[in-house]
């Protein structure tokens, strides 16, 4: 994840050269790249200039870990069987699902870091994650594709309006296809759920950053992509529930 994370703004290649540190440039054998038992061991510095290490790398890895695990108890739980006792064919079905959601959430936490880090949300990892997902719902969800593809259509067009009236200085182009991938995931009425959480926590930041007048993070304008990924995770997770939820207060008024 550190690697995407890194090398894809960059347009470097992610499958050629050693990961190395950025300050002495020396490659980094095996035992350094352990995650955060590597961290921990080397006290977040380099082995070889002792230059500090950036806290992005533990936070990348402890990130993946947490969400790799929720993601198998959600998928593990939707299934509603022993994972001890399942006939082949819902084995097969549980672990393309696994790997499925595994892979979109791997997506996601790249988008997260590289758009935070670098204010870029690489085409390398958005185009791929919308040919898994579309592949996904025409093998195994097909009863689904028709609504997802209209939630992608519908939450993208909704973003590049955006990006059109403010010129790109409100929303970059990278979010108009990332909402794409979006509705693509989580279809209706899920991306709506989605939506409003992104735009809810980024209202929320971005008014406490105003506030200590601190507008600008790691060197640009704030990033949104963080925020649709938030929005992405949650909704992925408890969309459905929420939605409901939102509906019975509706009808309680």
């Amino acid at each position: 994840m550190n690697v995407l994370v890194d090398r894809l703004p960059k347009e470097e290649s992610v499958v050629k050269g050693r990961s190395r540190c950025d300050k002495c440039k020396k490659d980094l054998k095996w035992h350094d790249l352990i995650p955060l038992l590597s961290f921990i061991f080397l006290k977040g510095k380099c082995r070889h200039c002792q230059a500090r290490l950036s806290l992005y790398y533990p936070i990348v890895e402890f990130t993946t870990g947490v969400m790799f695990a929720i993601t198998a108890f959600f998928v593990l739980n939707n299934f509603q069987f022993s994972i001890f006792n399942f006939q082949s064919s819902l084995n097969f079905q549980f672990s393309i699902t696994l790997i499925y959601y595994l892979s979109i959430v791997s997506s996601l936490i790249v988008v997260f870091f590289a758009d935070l880090k670098y204010g870029i949300i690489p085409d390398k990892i958005i185009f791929p994650a919308i040919f898994v997902s579309a592949f996904y719902l025409l093998t195994m969800n097909y009863q689904l594709l028709t609504i997802n593809f209209f939630s992608a259509v519908g939450a993208s067009l909704f973003f590049l309006l955006l990006f059109l009236i403010t010129r790109g200085k409100g929303m970059g182009f990278g979010d108009v296809k990332f909402a794409f991938l979006m509705g693509l995931v989580l279809g209706f009425p899920d991306i709506v759920v989605a939506l409003y959480i992104a735009f809810l926590t980024g209202a929320i930041i971005g008014c406490i950053l105003i506030i200590w007048r601190k507008k600008r993070v790691f060197g640009t304008a704030i990033p949104f992509g963080p925020f649709l990924v938030i929005g992405t995770l949650i909704s992925i997770f408890y969309g459905s529930l929420i939605f409901q939820k939102f509906l019975q207060v509706l009808a309680l008024r």
